[in-house]
């Protein structure tokens, strides 16, 4: 079994092989009580960046683990970045998808408040739902052992998601009358890929035309319409296996 990683803050430098690190805190209590870490057992630390250790346990306690370090970890750095403009869907159709996408590997989540979307965040529910979207993207990273936490943006308008576009080195659409397959569009060697996800509804011609017109190219999947919170994670595996 793949050893279970917890996020954690790590000392810079990393600490060396050989040395000790306690773990305490929600992460601590989490591995010593909740998944019953024991002496012996290897785990991961992660601090989230893109750092992290392997370990084996030494100790533990109610209030957490020890652990000594026996692998120094760092994420080879990726040449593309991968950016999911997911627009908010009803239900857990959202978290699903993001849930998903960080599995997949995407490096940032962008949620979107398109025109068709049911659920709408208002400044009460926006916070609320927000850090609902980044502790599933947290939990998320824990269960696929990366070492960096894709990062949540702030919600954005469709005049937000028309500025990103212009600024991508590559910007795709996911929509039901494309005719380009994905699979014919050609990757940039590095920079910013952007996979704008609609709604249920689809998205609208009055959000196409401004998304086209800044640069980006729809594209089909298949002959199928996927959902809202499947269409995302399938596009990124296709562009990743490329």
């Amino acid at each position: 079994m793949t050893d279970p990683l917890f996020l954690v803050d790590l000392a810079d430098p990393l600490p060396p092989v050989g040395s000790r690190v306690e773990v305490g805190g929600e992460e601590g209590r989490h591995a010593a009580v909740v998944r019953r870490i024991r002496p012996g057992e290897s785990v991961l630390l992660s601090d989230g960046a893109g750092r992290g250790v392997r370990g084996v346990v030494t100790a533990s306690a109610k209030t957490g683990i020890e652990l000594e370090v026996v692998e120094q970890l760092t994420a080879s750095a990726a040449g593309r970045r991968f950016v999911a403009v997911q627009a908010l869907a009803k239900g857990d159709r959202s978290e699903l998808a993001v849930e998903m996408l960080t599995e997949m590997g995407i490096d940032e989540v962008v949620p979107w408040q398109a025109s068709r979307s049911i659920v709408r965040w208002t400044a009460e529910r926006s916070a609320k739902s927000l850090n609902r979207w980044r502790s599933t993207v947290r939990e998320a990273t824990k269960q696929s052992r990366r070492l960096r936490v894709p990062e949540v943006a702030e919600p954005a308008s469709t005049a937000d998601v028309v500025d990103r576009i212009g600024a991508a080195a590559l910007a795709l659409i996911l929509h039901e009358d494309a005719t380009v397959p994905l699979a014919e569009v050609a990757l940039p060697e590095s920079g910013t890929v952007l996979i704008v996800i609609g709604p249920e509804g689809g998205i609208s011609a009055e959000e196409l035309g401004p998304f086209t017109d800044a640069g980006a190219v729809p594209v089909t999947l298949g002959d199928g319409v996927l959902r809202t919170s499947t269409a995302g994670v399938a596009a990124l595996a296709g562009l990743m296996l490329r």
